[in-house]
């Protein structure tokens, strides 16, 4: 976790995200900043399903995607819709420590057998169930952050994107080095 970037005070943000809604963004959730009221949102989060993670941002501050693992890959016209009808112009792709969809090879058994005991789904069909999604696999929680905001910048590079990292053990967000 030495990538990331520990934000206590305005002057530790990078200059590219100096007086921005990432800035907002953090300075609301770590800094418990009073909170604005908003007619409109002000950017878009795209984060992880995880039930750990709540942000402390006010209402209408932002449109929030929460997929497994913060992958946005089935999201581009959820994504698109918020720049081109909601008219965002900010994009924070948040991962977090501590991520299931990290190393899914080894909750295959588990997987298996909650889906058959929990579910009514026969060994076999979780068994196919499990091998033909593991594509949701990410890896690195914060590569696979770096390698999202990468993919996004592609394709929407008027957008302000920026990688974060929602630390479990403290509720904190962090900057990632780029």
């Amino acid at each position: 976790m030495e990538r990331l970037i520990e934000i206590n005070k305005p002057e530790d943000f990078p200059q590219r995200y100096q007086d921005t809604n990432i800035a907002k963004l953090i300075e609301y959730h770590n800094f418990n900043k009073p909170q604005d009221d908003y007619e409109n949102a002000e950017l878009l989060i795209g984060m992880c399903m995880d039930h750990r993670k709540s942000l402390n941002i006010p209402t209408k501050f932002a449109y929030i995607l929460r997929t497994g693992g913060a992958n946005m890959k089935y999201s581009l016209f959820k994504i698109s819709f918020a720049i081109a009808i909601g008219k965002i112009k900010t994009i924070a792709i948040i991962g977090h420590t501590q991520c299931g969809m990290v190393d899914l090879a080894s909750k295959k058994e588990e997987f298996i057998q909650s889906l058959v005991e929990n579910a009514g789904i026969t060994q076999s069909d979780a068994k196919e169930h499990f091998n033909h999604y593991t594509k949701y696999e990410i890896g690195n929680e914060v590569d696979f952050v770096l390698s999202e905001v990468k993919r996004l910048r592609e394709i929407y590079p008027k957008i302000l994107i920026a990688p974060l990292i929602y630390k479990v053990e403290d509720d904190h967000l962090y900057l990632i080095k780029e």
